[in-house]
């Protein structure tokens, strides 16, 4: 499901960035562009960003660069 459809962000590219280390809004804004242009996925993506961190638990503290999944194609 496309979580922002200004920049065709689905909800699996924000699990797996969260899934790589992703832990902040800010940085799936500044890897996917999520909010960046109408605001309108804000409060779903930060849903989404919550309730994944919950499920992963990822180590907090270390960004993560955005060349990560600039690799990856998910669908």
């Amino acid at each position: 499901m496309y979580i922002c459809v200004c920049k065709a962000v689905s909800d699996k590219k924000i699990r797996q960035l969260v899934q790589e280390g992703a832990t902040s809004m800010r940085e799936l804004k500044q890897c996917l562009g999520v909010g960046s242009q109408c605001g309108k996925c804000i409060p779903a993506a930060q849903e989404l960003l919550s309730d994944t961190l919950a499920q992963v638990a990822p180590v907090f503290g270390e960004a993560i660069p955005c060349t990560v999944i600039s690799h990856h194609t998910v669908a």
